[in-house]
């Protein structure tokens, strides 16, 4: 096991990976930015550093700035959280190569999987069901009129990079292709460093199913179950859920088996999460995989008991999994609610500033991981994020009771937040009822959306 490791990521995954260090008896040296000087986790940390300006090139982004600190500290590993450079293969093998451990995949499967379009032809091989698309990447945009005439509109453009929606734009016909090309590009290329885009087949009506899965260096694996991540703005997650309403048992456990056999096969390691899109039918489709840990793996904890980041740390050791599937056991039913500083009744404007005071819920089954404190300053430069408010229940009528209470209890005064929003899903009876799908919020715009669920 390690004894020091740097985490190179901010916020609440910081925190969330200081803390699973200190479970593991490992020394925490936090990495920051100028902007993230006042940090929580900066202040808990073993020993803190500072990587560079509050722009994150040059900062977070910057590989030869996060190499240079873990050197300088002694540590032995590299925990890359989420976004950033937590995918980026080349920053992997930069880590390999001055002696140290990347913790998450190795280089060579990261860049196995690193290309959307190539891991969704692979893990076709391996039985998966894919969604009809691109072959391979766009070469220009006459190429991308091709194939979307191939494919059959509505088509989703998509970047081969990253995630969280960004890139990311949903077309009916040839005009609209060619005014979002240039706008994907831009995007894909502001957030990850690579315009690569390709084409998938848009399903209307469909829900956002994830898999968790869990696999060491020695071809050991289990799956953690699924989440369902369907209640979405522009492609963003805002609310996950599991086990989904959308499937019986018997439908998830084909998913989650089909998905855990595949990325075995192909070789993959470490923690990892395979997204799917399911239809009315209850058909599944292969979409990408995403070789971090994931913003809403809360979850999946909460339902299994398994430290998901300590796993990652213990694999990317040299540990055996040392646990099989029967050892896996899924109980109740879990919420995460993402808590943003965004304004829902103004098209999700972010927000900035200072947070007066924070009260965070609490109770039984309830658990709020965050990074905020009263007197802390949001900054304007990076994601939204403030916090996840994650419920448990015995069933999902219960853990959405808990989670209404939870938001009740949780107090974020000085800056807007999504809070009424997430009270607004919570009310809405199509959630409720379970029957939502992806365009559940995009049907009507976010104001009379809330709207709405004021006058229910």
């Amino acid at each position: 096991m390690f004894s020091k490791i740097l985490i190179a990521n901010r916020g609440e995954i910081a925190l969330r990976v200081l803390r699973a260090c200190r479970r593991l008896g490992i020394t925490a040296v936090v990495a920051y930015s100028e902007a993230d000087r006042d940090s929580r986790a900066v202040q808990l940390a073993d020993e803190a550093i500072c990587v560079g300006p509050p722009d994150a090139k040059r900062s977070y982004l910057s590989a030869p700035a996060i190499l240079s600190a873990a050197i300088v500290t002694a540590c032995e590993a590299i925990h890359p959280g989420y976004g950033f450079l937590s995918e980026d293969e080349t920053f992997a093998d930069m880590v390999r190569a001055h002696g140290l451990t990347f913790i998450g995949p190795p280089p060579e499967v990261l860049e196995r999987f690193a290309s959307k379009a190539g891991t969704r032809q692979l893990l076709a091989r391996h039985g998966l069901p894919t969604i009809p698309g691109s072959i391979g990447m766009l070469r220009d945009d006459a190429h991308a009129v091709e194939e979307a005439e191939r494919i059959g509109y509505p088509v989703l453009i998509k970047p081969s990079a990253g995630g969280g929606g960004k890139g990311m734009r949903m077309v009916r016909s040839r005009r609209e292709l060619a005014g979002a090309l240039p706008i994907c590009r831009s995007e894909a290329r502001s957030a990850f460093g690579d315009d690569s885009l390709y084409l998938e087949k848009w399903l209307e009506e469909n829900r956002h199913v994830e898999v968790q899965v869990v696999v060491d260096r020695y071809g050991n694996g289990v799956h953690v179950g699924e989440r369902d991540c369907s209640v979405q703005r522009r492609h963003q997650k805002i609310l996950e859920e599991a086990p989904t309403p959308a499937l019986d048992r018997e439908s998830r456990r084909l998913l989650a088996e089909s998905a855990l056999a595949a990325v075995v096969a192909a070789g993959y390691e470490n923690v990892g999460t395979l997204e799917f899109l399911v239809d009315r039918t209850g058909a599944f489709y292969f979409i990408e995989i995403n070789c971090r840990i994931q913003v809403e793996h809360p979850v999946t904890e909460l339902l299994s008991g398994i430290d998901l980041v300590a796993e990652q740390i213990r694999i990317a050791a040299g540990e055996p999994l040392g646990y099989g599937q029967a050892d896996v056991v899924l109980r109740g039913h879990a919420i995460e609610l993402r808590i943003n500083a965004e304004d829902a009744a103004h098209d999700f404007q972010p927000q900035a500033g200072m947070v007066e005071t924070f009260l965070a819920p609490g109770g039984p089954g309830v658990r709020m991981d965050s990074h905020l404190y009263s007197g802390y300053e949001v900054p304007p430069f990076y994601d939204s994020l403030l916090g996840k408010l994650v419920v448990w229940g015995p069933d999902r009528e219960s853990a959405v009771a808990r989670a209404r209470t939870a938001l009740d209890e949780l107090v974020v005064d000085g800056l807007t937040t999504n809070i009424a929003f997430h009270r607004a899903v919570l009310a809405n009876q199509t959630f409720l009822g379970g029957e939502f799908t992806t365009n559940l919020l995009d049907r009507v715009g976010s104001a009379a959306f809330m709207a709405g669920a004021a006058r229910a």
